[in-house]
This record gives C-alpha cells, sequence and structure tokens, in this order.
C-alpha cells in the first residue's frame, strides 16, 4: 500500500516563509532608509553626489600601469587600471602561493625528518608573522639591490637592481590578433576534449598531444625577445616588474602559502593509508601514487579551505598601498577620492569589485571541486 503524498504546504513551512518574507521586506526598507537619510545629509552639507565624477579627467599620472593610460584619461579609467593591477597581483600570488603551499604541504607529510623541519619551519614562520611587516620587510630588502650601473645580469636576459627585475619581452609578428584568436580555439577544443574524453589518461595524453601542437604554432608566430640592455642610468627594452610589484607578489604568495602548506597537509592526513597502501599493492612509485590517489583526494577535501585562502589572498592585496603599489584600493579610495570628495561612491565601487572578485573565485573553486568530484566518479 501505498503512503498518501506529503503536502508541501504545511502550516510549518507557510508561517517560515512569511517570516523570511517580513524579515527581507524589513532589511529592504532598512536600506532604502538608510541611503535616503545619506542623501539628504550630503546635500544639507553641500557635497555632490551620483556618478558624474566617473566622466571627469583624472589629472594625475600612475606610477605603474598594466593598459594604457595618461593623465587626460577619465577617472573611469582609474578605476580600470586599479583592478587590473590588483588582478595581476592577485593572479600572480595565487599562482605562487598554489605552489608553495602544495610543495610544502606534501613536504610537512614526508618521510625524510629534516624535510618536514623545514616544511614545518616555513609555515610556522610565515603563519606567526604580520603581512605588513613581511612586506616591509621583502621591500626593504629589494631597496638594497644595486643600482643600475651594477645590476645584477641574470644570464644575458634580464637584470636586477634597485628599480626592480627587468625580463624580456615577447615580440608578435603581424597578425598577431589571428593568433591570439587560435589560442581562443584551442582553449576550447582543450576544454572539449576534456569533456569528451572516456577516462583521465586518455584526457591528459590528447591534452598533451594538442599543447604540443599548439605550442609550435605559438613559437612560429613569435618573432622574437625584446632584452632589456643597459643605457645610461637605466635600461632600455624588455619589461619591468617594479620593486613594489615584486615585494607585493613576494610577501602575499610567502604569506599565503604557509596556510595553503596546512590545509594540503590536512588534506592529505583525511586520506584513508588504504589507498596508498592499494596503490603501493599495485606497483606505483610513492611518486605516482602521490601523484595519481593521494593528492587529487587530498585536494578534494581540501576545496572549501583553500577557496577561504584564495580569498584571504585576493582581499590582502589592498595592502598595497603599504609599498606605494598603485592597486585599486590606492588609486580609487586614496587618490580620487580625496579630488573629487565623493566617499561614498569610490568605496561603494571597491566594495562592489572586491565582492564580484570574492564571488568568482568562490565560484570557480567550487566548479573546480565539482569537476574533480565527477572524475573520481568516472
Amino acid at each position: 500500500m501505498s503512503r498518501p503524498p506529503v503536502s508541501l504546504m504545511t502550516p510549518a513551512r507557510l508561517a517560515g516563509w512569511a517570516w523570511q518574507a517580513l524579515a527581507l521586506v524589513g532589511l529592504g526598507l532598512v536600506l532604502v532608509m538608510a541611503a535616503r537619510t545619506g542623501a539628504a545629509n550630503l546635500r544639507a552639507s553641500g557635497l555632490a553626489s551620483g556618478f558624474d565624477f566617473l566622466n571627469r579627467a583624472a589629472g594625475f599620472d600612475i606610477a605603474e600601469s598594466a593598459i594604457p593610460y595618461s593623465p587626460r584619461a577619465s577617472n573611469a579609467r582609474v578605476f580600470a587600471v586599479g583592478m587590473v593591477n590588483t588582478l595581476r597581483v592577485t593572479a600572480l600570488a595565487g599562482l605562487f602561493a598554489t605552489a608553495l603551499g602544495v610543495g610544502f604541504g606534501v613536504a610537512l607529510r614526508a618521510r625524510a625528518p629534516w624535510m618536514r623541519g623545514l616544511a614545518r619551519a616555513y609555515v610556522e614562520l610565515t603563519r606567526n608573522m604580520p603581512l605588513p611587516i613581511l612586506l616591509l620587510v621583502l621591500y626593504s630588502l629589494l631597496a638594497m639591490a644595486p643600482p643600475p650601473r651594477e645590476a645584477i645580469e641574470l644570464g644575458g636576459l634580464g637584470f636586477v637592481s634597485n628599480r626592480g627585475l627587468y625580463l624580456p619581452r615577447i615580440e608578435w609578428r603581424w597578425g598577431s590578433g589571428t593568433a591570439l584568436a587560435g589560442a581562443g580555439l584551442a582553449l576550447a577544443a582543450l576544454v572539449g576534449i576534456w569533456r569528451a574524453a572516456p577516462t583521465r589518461r586518455v584526457a591528459m595524453a590528447l591534452s598533451i598531444s594538442w599543447l604540443g601542437f599548439c605550442g609550435l604554432g605559438l613559437v612560429l608566430s613569435v618573432s622574437g625577445l625584446n632584452l632589456p640592455r643597459p643605457q645610461g642610468f637605466g635600461f632600455v627594452g624588455g619589461s619591468v616588474l617594479s620593486p613594489p610589484l615584486l615585494a607585493l607578489v613576494a610577501a602575499l604568495s610567502l604569506y599565503s602559502g604557509g596556510y595553503i602548506a596546512e590545509v594540503v597537509r590536512g588534506g592529505l592526513a583525511a586520506v584513508d593509508a588504504g589507498q596508498v597502501e592499494a596503490a603501493q599493492a599495485l606497483g606505483l612509485s610513492p611518486i605516482q601514487a602521490l601523484r595519481w590517489v593521494t593528492l587529487p583526494q587530498a585536494l578534494r577535501v581540501a576545496a572549501p579551505p583553500l577557496a577561504s585562502q584564495y580569498l584571504n589572498l585576493a582581499k590582502n592585496a589592498s595592502l598595497a598601498i603599504v609599498v606605494g603599489y598603485p592597486d585599486l584600493v590606492a588609486l580609487f579610495g586614496g587618490t580620487v577620492l580625496n579630488q573629487t570628495g565623493q566617499a561614498v561612491e569610490t568605496l561603494s565601487m571597491i566594495l562592489g569589485f572586491y565582492l564580484v572578485l570574492s564571488l568568482s573565485l568562490s565560484g570557480l573553486i567550487n566548479l573546480w571541486a565539482a569537476r574533480q568530484a565527477r572524475w573520481a566518479v568516472r
């Protein structure tokens, strides 16, 4: 005898929905009243409101910009420069912090005592040091580098001086837009390979072959390297990473790498020992067992705390103002705010940017974790 269907419209559910709707309405009313009160206070104080200031000329120069900029550009362009500079720092620091965290996290579970001790010393040092202090220490060390005329040469490819790290710059042939379009198609094809491949090993083999083919085409589209060379009291050619950028990326990488290492260690400890024993019984070496069995499971377990660490890294990038790197907070929350006096609008835009950045990072990590779980089932 089948059970009668359970109704979703029970009194308890209806009461819960009613309280939730009432809470949302109350929150909306509070926000509307706060906005109206703030606007009235601004008018009474004679302060301008609105976002018209974005169309005004900025009138100041920016020491370091990843996109074209001039003082005649608008404040909206300043916001774009700050966003790109912040994203550049976040991406570079996230990449290096991941490498450090995974490496030292695995070392924390190593059999060699000296390796465990070295990894533990790194983790304890970085986790118990204030990030601003670490940032200032690294910036001071970079300031002690030799002047340009006594710069340290890096095998004829670059130089290190107190003005930054000078590296080669890739120059493309005419039609580089076609090359970039081809790279986009190659990336789309790579995603298709991973989605259609029956197993991870087949996907890995096809991906390596495809990347090798695309890499050959990319090399053929490069016309050469623009190497930096000394001239006068500085350098010409190539590209430069300024001391504030280097100090910020290094500090964020070292600091976040310690926390990521502890998260990875916890994930490795959560993997059942029987998994390692089974891998050894199949004849896998310790490196192969780590690569194919232990580490993928550990990273799936560690995905939620890893997401928290990457969010902290992105928000800690706002400390760039300590060393004078022109990120979004320094440019828009500092110079533009002081020039326009519109604190509500500028700070709201900064908060909105970090909200979107945090939600995007969280979504990407959750997507990666779900993808890893599907691969585990296959």
